[in-house]
């Protein structure tokens, strides 16, 4: 039976971050500014394909549920090598497409089931997006391999208020055929979530705080950061945190690490001496030098689940620097928001060699370590006020202690690091000012 429209709620936010006004320049405390947040209410747009009827590949438009679709390279399925759930979906064959006739008046996500037609192989598809009634399209998130025999859903984030149609475009593959079904829509509404809040760009793995989430456990430090653990590998995947210039004070650094006991008490905990005589430096995601207001500030940073396993020369000459000129642009009227973290399995620490694990294999050793700095004028109603224009600083270094101490020789696109990672970032922008947004490299 095809899905039902359903009810959508909204998830609870965990709520942490910064304020730009009424901070006191010895205390913890934090004024909250709320803001509006796109996300999803009410009732659910739901293409199901049960309805309407064509038979051959050449390009017509076809009366669906929903309203008018063009179908071009592409017809109504209803064999038995069809995938589908109910009796029906869409087939696309070659660089077919399947194109809505009309609007929607909003859209916060979109899911798309989607599955390998019969025994052919494996073919690429994306979803597109056109907010001026079908006279353009621009790709909405990554492009998806079709490979498997049964219906896998996909979700895209969107994030449009006002009229919007969409497109799937199968991109590659040739002769091979997909199936495309329940295309489900999810339009949006106002909530609200605190200005400067450490995930005001989104979260982007989906990490859930649940002791079932063992790779990707959501835990907040407020108003310090926000992170993804992985108790599997002993070190965040990623730490994402605001920083303006209330957070920078002269509190020295404390050097007092140490492991967080707030993990589930099942899960190992890596300990302040689990990187000693291993080759590789304690290296922090979220900087000491980033949270000196106070010692509380100071101090969270050094928790373990803080911190990943850094070549020295990588950490202490080439982050370093970037670290540096970050807070340079703070302390001259910018505001950043920013996430941190590793991918990938083996370094070369200062004892020579790819080491890929430490800590009798408690903590996974990364080949890359990457950032990406959004950097906007001070102010507030931040996630408004970041557009085409805000800069946008992306940098993804190898693991390795030769390497270059100029930071800028690394510098990429978020485009690049979503590729290597399969994170999603900015998700909470809306989709067109994202998708500009993460082609950008900075050349500053």
């Amino acid at each position: 039976m095809k899905k039902l429209l359903v009810l959508i709620v909204t998830s609870t936010l965990i709520l942490s971050g910064c304020t730009k006004t009424n901070e006191s320049s010895t205390g913890s405390s934090r004024v909250i500014n709320p803001k509006p947040r796109l996300s999803l209410f009410s009732t659910t747009f739901d293409e199901t394909f049960e309805t309407g009827s064509k038979t051959s590949y050449a390009a017509a438009d076809v009366t669906l549920t929903t309203g008018s679709w063009n179908m071009n390279d592409a017809l109504i399925g209803t064999s038995t090598s069809d995938v589908k759930t109910g009796t029906a979906s869409a087939r696309i064959r070659n660089v077919g497409t399947v194109t809505m006739n009309f609007n929607v008046t909003s859209a916060s996500t979109v899911t798309v089931d989607h599955a390998l037609y019969g025994t052919d192989g494996s073919s690429t598809w994306q979803l597109m997006a056109s907010t001026n009634n079908g006279s353009s399209y621009y790709q909405v998130g990554s492009t998806v391999t079709t490979s498997s025999t049964t219906l896998n859903t996909v979700t895209f984030t969107v994030n449009v208020n006002g009229n919007i149609r969409f497109q799937i475009l199968k991109a590659s593959g040739g002769t091979n055929r997909i199936n495309i079904d329940n295309i489900t829509i999810n339009p949006y509404s106002v909530v609200t979530v605190p200005d400067n809040d450490n995930l005001l760009l989104g979260n982007p793995t989906n990490a859930a705080f649940t002791i079932d989430s063992t790779t990707n456990y959501l835990m907040a430090k407020p108003p310090y950061y926000t992170l993804s653990y992985n108790s599997t590998k002993g070190k965040p995947n990623w730490v994402s945190w605001h920083l303006y210039s209330g957070d920078i004070g002269s509190t020295d650094r404390l050097n007092n690490f140490r492991r967080d006991s707030t993990l589930p008490a099942s899960w190992y905990w890596v300990n302040q001496n689990s990187y000693v005589g291993t080759g590789f430096d304690r290296g922090h995601n979220c900087p000491s030098a980033d949270r000196t207001l106070n010692s509380d500030y100071n101090s969270s940073t050094f928790l373990m689940s803080n911190m990943m396993p850094q070549a020295p020369n990588n950490n202490e000459q080439t982050w370093s620097s970037m670290e540096s000129y970050i807070r340079t642009q703070i302390t001259a009227g910018m505001e950043a928001f920013i996430v941190m973290g590793s991918y990938g399995s083996g370094g070369t620490g200062s004892n020579g060699g790819v080491t890929y694990t430490i800590d009798n294999g408690h903590v996974a050793v990364p080949s890359n370590i990457w950032k990406v700095v959004v950097l906007i004028s001070n102010g507030n109603n931040d996630l408004n006020r970041i557009d085409t224009s805000a800069r946008v600083i992306t940098v993804n270094t190898p693991n390795i202690n030769t390497i270059n101490s100029n930071w800028k020789l690394y510098r990429t696109s978020v485009n690049a690091i979503e590729s290597a990672t399969g994170y999603h970032l900015f998700t909470n922008l809306p989709s067109s000012i994202a998708t500009y947004l993460k082609a950008k490299v900075d050349t500053q």
